[in-house]
């Protein structure tokens, strides 16, 4: 997979993709990651990437000039799957969005700033908007690192235990049971006995019954689904 992104401040992914999983993922030819930094495709000696808004009110809106610029440039090179943008203002990244998105070969992500991007390029480039939460960021740099884990982690071979993926909170509409490692009792909390037993049918039981316990209890609006 190679996935894209265009950035305001390309040194804020530096760390997120340098590191443990992703780190191994693109080591070992499974992933290639490329940041373009938006400031090289600004306008003038200044090379300015952002004015104030018509209509006026506060904070500027990234322009919409060098952002198409570097969109068709990156696009007269390879087609992308996808052209994503990361706003506040779209639907929430969730595990099926994930599991989707890692199937795909080629990602541009276009990583928001200040008040945002002139909307005319979410009509013409954009084929997804994702939000990580309803919350606003400084930028989209931190949400496009989120959404890159959650799709990077997916890709076969990745992750030593596939089945470990597969497992996770939100693959099957359930958040994950309780898990425990050694020792079996510590300052007097002991391990369910049932996972020390060896019977594996039941423990998957007493893992099922778990997750649907905590999902009732934490996420109520998932057994809706």
């Amino acid at each position: 997979m190679r996935i894209d992104i265009i950035s305001a401040v390309p040194k804020l992914l530096e760390s997120p993709f340098n590191h443990s999983i992703i780190k191994r993922a693109k080591e070992n030819g499974f992933l290639e990651i490329k940041i373009h930094d938006l400031r090289n495709y600004g306008l003038g000696n200044y090379k300015q990437i952002d004015d104030t808004q018509f209509g006026g009110g506060a904070g500027m809106v990234l322009m919409i000039e060098p952002i198409t610029n570097c969109i068709k440039k990156l696009q007269s090179e390879r087609k992308y799957d996808e052209v994503i943008y990361m706003t506040p203002d779209a639907k929430t990244l969730n595990q099926t969005t994930a599991n989707t998105l890692s199937l795909r070969e080629n990602i541009l992500i276009l990583t928001g700033h200040y008040k945002g991007i002139d909307q005319r390029i979410r009509d013409k480039y954009i084929t997804k908007e994702i939000s990580i939460g309803d919350y606003v960021l400084t930028g989209g740099e931190l949400a496009a690192a989120v959404l890159v884990d959650s799709i990077v982690r997916l890709i076969p071979g990745v992750i030593g235990d596939e089945q470990s993926a597969l497992t996770d909170s939100f693959q099957d509409n359930l958040l994950s049971p309780p898990v425990y490692t050694r020792p079996a009792e510590f300052e007097g909390m002991k391990v369910p006995e049932i996972l020390l037993s060896g019977n594996f049918p039941k423990i998957d039981e007493w893992r099922t019954e778990k997750a649907y316990e905590r999902t009732k209890e934490i996420r109520p609006d998932l057994l809706k689904d």
